[in-house]
């Protein structure tokens, strides 16, 4: 049968595998082998128009990427732009910064969750869990603000960690143990709080500041573009000369110039924004520290890949040595810790730890929702930390700019919630796209 491969695959096509076969090959290769092309370098050689070709490609394809959000996001602040001139102000633009950090943290947390295929429904509660340990600590206890910090945040770490304990060891669904988790942790919130149910923070304490605080000098903003640009320049052409030593297909300088100029106008137009107003909030440095961080450690470390691993076959993944239940528990840890600081965000944001933080649902949809409107797919092995930054800027953006026009929650909750429901049908038809187009 191997005999009648090769004499079938030699007869298909001699002219084809004369031009394709390198002029330098081996004297002891088999006449008429072809060499492979990686099709990035095909794109890459045809310029402008490759690019061009192979984005529509993608779009047939069902990879839309982050196309729908961007484009939903610059639509948002057009309308509400055309509506009210204050949208798009500076202190408008620089109050959106700050308060995209809290739910924004919670959902670069669920991301890691729902790469992996599954939901965690307990962030929401742990988050409120780790602002009233914060405050018990450090208001009542007398504890300084950095070891109640810490130990806030160990608390989420733990309560996800138990989450995936249950779920990877016992085999209790995800939903079901987060479910419980979602009570457990509200209750124990309200039984730590106390009857009086609030406990004010110091107004100048560190939690209080990290809402509240600003870099005032522009050189903040402006530096953290700067280094944002030359970080990704450099990054890009050092890869690309390491490729290149080693004979693998990589970006033309062409490429990484064009890439690092839309950069370099996506990262100084906002620091300009931001120095008009107060200057760079802490908040935002944080949060963008944390995306940056979330994606390098998906991106580019083995915890990363094997998360990408689970979320496409858990079979195939313990078949090829990934010990399952040790990243489930490790990935619910994950969620539990980014909860716990989203927590601590949203203490910060109202000076205080109350009854109300996270337990009416409202941050835990506002999280869930921002991860899958940013892009991240509910089916699992799909997505980005990037996807929170984008899908919290959409949700935010509506909600003050529904705030500006007057309206109330009940209408941004219904507007929400279409907005989420679109996200979700668009992830559904793109990934049948990818199936009939056999990239499923």
């Amino acid at each position: 049968m191997s005999t009648e491969r090769i004499e079938k695959s030699g007869s298909a096509g001699p002219d084809l595998a004369k031009s394709t076969a390198p002029a330098d090959a081996a004297p002891g290769s088999a006449e008429g082998a072809a060499t492979t092309v990686d099709p990035r370098l095909l794109v890459r050689e045809q310029g402008f128009a490759g690019y061009l070709t192979e984005f529509k490609r993608r779009m047939r394809g069902g990879e839309l990427g982050s196309v729908p959000v961007i484009a939903g996001l610059i639509i948002i602040m057009a309308i509400f732009q055309s509506l009210d001139d204050a949208f798009l102000s500076a202190q408008n633009l620089s109050n959106i910064s700050i308060d995209i950090a809290g739910p924004g943290l919670l959902a670069v947390g669920i991301i890691f969750v729902l790469l992996l295929g599954e939901i965690d429904l307990s962030i929401g509660s742990v988050s409120g869990l780790a602002g009233a340990v914060f405050a018990v600590l450090a208001v009542q206890e007398g504890m300084p603000a950095i070891p109640a910090i810490i130990l806030a945040i160990l608390v989420g770490t733990g309560a996800g960690a138990f989450h995936g304990f249950f779920f990877a060891r016992i085999g209790v669904p995800p939903l079901v143990v987060t479910l419980a988790g979602l009570l457990g942790w509200k209750g124990l919130m309200l039984y730590i709080l106390g009857s009086t149910g609030t406990i004010n923070l110091d107004s100048e304490g560190l939690v209080a500041k990290l809402t509240t605080y600003y870099f005032t000098d522009v050189a903040a903003a402006y530096g953290l573009a700067a280094i944002s640009v030359g970080g990704y320049f450099a990054a890009a052409w050092i890869g690309a000369k390491r490729r290149e030593a080693v004979g693998v297909p990589s970006r033309p300088m062409s490429e990484i110039i064009m890439r690092t100029a839309v950069l370099a106008v996506l990262a100084f137009v906002p620091a300009y924004v931001l120095n008009q107003y107060k200057g760079l909030p802490l908040a935002l440095l944080i949060f963008l520290a944390v995306v940056v961080g979330a994606d390098f450690t998906l991106r580019r470390t083995g915890f990363g890949r094997r998360v990408f691993a689970l979320g496409g076959s858990v079979e195939a993944s313990r078949r090829a040595g990934i010990n399952v239940e040790l990243m489930r528990i490790a990935v619910f840890a994950v969620s539990g810790t980014l909860a716990a600081v989203g927590g601590l965000f949203m203490a910060s944001s109202i000076a205080a730890a109350n009854q109300g933080a996270g337990a009416d649902g409202t941050l835990l949809m506002n999280a869930i929702a921002a991860a899958v409107i940013g892009g991240t797919s509910l089916y699992g092995g799909r997505g980005s930390s990037w996807s929170a930054l984008l899908g919290v800027l959409v949700i935010i953006s509506i909600q003050s700019g529904l705030a500006i026009q007057g309206i109330g929650a009940p209408v941004q909750y219904m507007i929400t919630g279409s907005v989420l429901l679109a996200a979700v049908v668009i992830d559904s038809l793109s990934r049948r796209t990818r199936r009939t187009a056999g990239r499923g």
